[in-house]
């Protein structure tokens, strides 16, 4: 199946206190590592967020630690 990043709700966990550009609760938790976050020019992106995770779904088991860390309710599965 697979996990949608909404790119409306997520800003890579930078609202979250004790949280740095480059660190989120996805990236941290996910078990496989298939999760990144990726740099955006806040002028250009949604709410200016710096920074929005990206799934690698091939890599991804579905276990879904990432959709019950995600603060923001930003991850979800995919339908099949």
């Amino acid at each position: 199946m697979g996990v949608l990043v909404d790119l409306e709700k997520c800003n890579g966990c930078m609202d979250i206190e004790g949280k740095e550009k480059g660190a989120s609760n996805c990236v941290e938790e996910c078990p496989v590592e298939c999760i990144t976050l990726v740099e955006d020019d806040p002028g250009n992106a949604p709410h200016g967020r710096e920074q929005h995770a990206v799934v690698n779904n091939e890599e991804c088991t579905d276990c879904e630690v990432c959709i019950d860390v995600c603060e923001q309710g930003a991850l979800s599965m995919m339908e099949e």
